[in-house]
Order: C-alpha cells, then sequence, then structure tokens
C-alpha cells in the first residue's frame, strides 16, 4: 500500500529545493548584473580646470556609446585624489602630481596625463594694464603692490581673488610665480567658473585661470612681454602650466581603460583638447616632473 502522506511530504520538499534553486539563479543573476554596472559606471571628481574638457569628452563618448554611464564633478585636485584614493570615484581629475598633495600615497595611484593647461593672470578690463613682469606679479600677490598705477595702470586699487587651499591650479601658480613667498590673505574660490565671473565683473580685481576659461571678458596678462599661448606653453616659454592627470586607483577596470584610451586618442587630442583651449600632451616639446623640473623632450 502506497503512503500518500510521506509522497506528498517527499513532493513538497522537493518543491523548497526548486524554489531556492531558482531564487539563488536569480539572487546570482541579479549580483552579476549589479556587478557589470558598476563596472560600467565611471565617476569622475577633482580638478575644475580639467573639469571641462571631461564632461565634453564624456558626453561625446556616451553618444557613441550607449551603455557607458559617466558622471563628471568639480571639487578641486585635492578632492580627486583624496576620492580616487579611498577607491569612492573610479578618476581623481587633477592639475598636480599624486606626490605633490599632502596624505596622497602615490604609490597606490596610477597616472593618466591626458593633456596640458596653461594657466595665466587674469585681471578686470578696466583696470589698463596688459603686460608686468614676473616680479610685479609677484609683489601684488604678497601685497606690496597695491595700487594699478605702480604698473603703469589706473589710479586704481588692486582686488586679490585667490584659489583655495587644496586648488592645482592655485598650486602650479604659485609653484611658477611666487617663488616660495605666501599671497597675502584675500577672498579665495574653489572653481575656475567662479573666478572667472568675480574678476569680469569686480572693478580692479586680478585672479589667474587655465587658458579654457579666458575669454573675451577679461584682459590676461603678459608676464614679461611673452603672451600667455599654447605655442609658448609647448616650449616652456610661458612658464604657468601643468599636466592635466586624471588617476586611478591601481590599474583602471575594462570600462575606465576604454575611456581613458578614448580621450588620449589621436583624434581626440587633435578636435576635442585643443579645441577647447588646452594644450594636447603629444605636441608639448618638454616635460616636467613632481619636483617641476622642467626637461627638454628628445
Amino acid at each position: 500500500m502506497f503512503n500518500k502522506k510521506r509522497i506528498f511530504t517527499t513532493v513538497a520538499a522537493l518543491g523548497v529545493i526548486a524554489l531556492g534553486l531558482a531564487a539563488c539563479g536569480s539572487n546570482s543573476k541579479s549580483s552579476s548584473s549589479n556587478s557589470s554596472s558598476s563596472q560600467a559606471k565611471i565617476t569622475a571628481v577633482g580638478s575644475t580646470a580639467l573639469q571641462p574638457l571631461v564632461e565634453k569628452a564624456a558626453s561625446n563618448y556616451q553618444s557613441k556609446n550607449s551603455s557607458a554611464n559617466i558622471s563628471v564633478q568639480g571639487g578641486g585636485s585635492g578632492t580627486g585624489l583624496s576620492q580616487v584614493q579611498e577607491g569612492s570615484v573610479q578618476i581623481g581629475n587633477s592639475d598636480i602630481f599624486a606626490q605633490q598633495q599632502k596624505g596622497i600615497d602615490s604609490k597606490k595611484l596610477v597616472d593618466h596625463q591626458v593633456a596640458v593647461v596653461g594657466i595665466a593672470p587674469v585681471v578686470n578690463k578696466d583696470v589698463g594694464v596688459k603686460n608686468v613682469s614676473m616680479d610685479q606679479l609677484r609683489q601684488i600677490f604678497t601685497g606690496k603692490i597695491t595700487n594699478w598705477k605702480q604698473v603703469g595702470g589706473k589710479n586704481e586699487k588692486i582686488t586679490i581673488v585667490n584659489r583655495v587651499k587644496g586648488s592645482g591650479t592655485r598650486a602650479t601658480f604659485e609653484a611658477a610665480v611666487m617663488n616660495g613667498q605666501s599671497a597675502i590673505k584675500s577672498q579665495e574660490q574653489d572653481s575656475n567658473g567662479t573666478v572667472q565671473k568675480i574678476v569680469s565683473s569686480t572693478p580692479g580685481a586680478i585672479s589667474y585661470l587655465s587658458f579654457s576659461y579666458i575669454n573675451s571678458s577679461l584682459q590676461e596678462l603678459s608676464i614679461d612681454n611673452v603672451t600667455p599661448t599654447s605655442a609658448n606653453v609647448e616650449t616652456n616659454k610661458w612658464k604657468i602650466w601643468s599636466y592635466e592627470h586624471m588617476y586611478t586607483k591601481g590599474q583602471p577596470n575594462k570600462t575606465t581603460k576604454a575611456f581613458l584610451k578614448y580621450i588620449d586618442s589621436t583624434e581626440q587630442q587633435k578636435n576635442l583638447v585643443k579645441k577647447m583651449g588646452y594644450i594636447s600632451i603629444h605636441d608639448m616639446k618638454v616635460s616636467k616632473n613632481a619636483n617641476n623640473q622642467v626637461m627638454e623632450e628628445h
């Protein structure tokens, strides 16, 4: 005689096992999907000088690769380096070498140099000055020169707009201009875009910006009669420049690597990097190390 109760119990047990296996399969697929989604997402944070280039590159890249998901944010070079070191973002954008930032272990990061940025002093168009010497520029930022008439301009008080500490643009400017001296206390801003607006609307104002942010609302200053141009940066005739770094924590994953390769491609260096006011990494006649030593390329 068949034991109907035992058969029912066995069938029920098998059903539970089947459901469990199905659930495991579903969770496995879900986990795999989430992992894939995580790999496909790229978040780049940091330098506001580099931000416009990466934003445009990301937009172009995503239009050709529908599966790409790239988010680009500012915050400054220090923020970019610290967040990529923590592993909270895939890319840390920086105007300075990781070795130059306190609290960063550069050995854990991989440097991807995608462009060069020139930086120039800029003033409000009403000051009546187009050229200063390097010494005069230093004296302005140390507070020894306080009126534009002292350098051939209008009888107008100089208003300094500096960048916040941790800004790669500030670090580059100080290394090239300040000769170890400290700038006087003044208002500080954390982005190129904000500085651009303040200087253009504030009589007597002076600051410094990456070339890509300089427009007709401002007057850029030549230094010792050398104009701030890409050609002069390429030979180091113009001294205020830095690499644009896109750091990753260790070697980048496949998705991030493909995006970095896209920016460094000949097509993008020619049609995007140059057109946006940056200098192609491949056009430089000199190189610079983390100690700011400049060497001729061979």
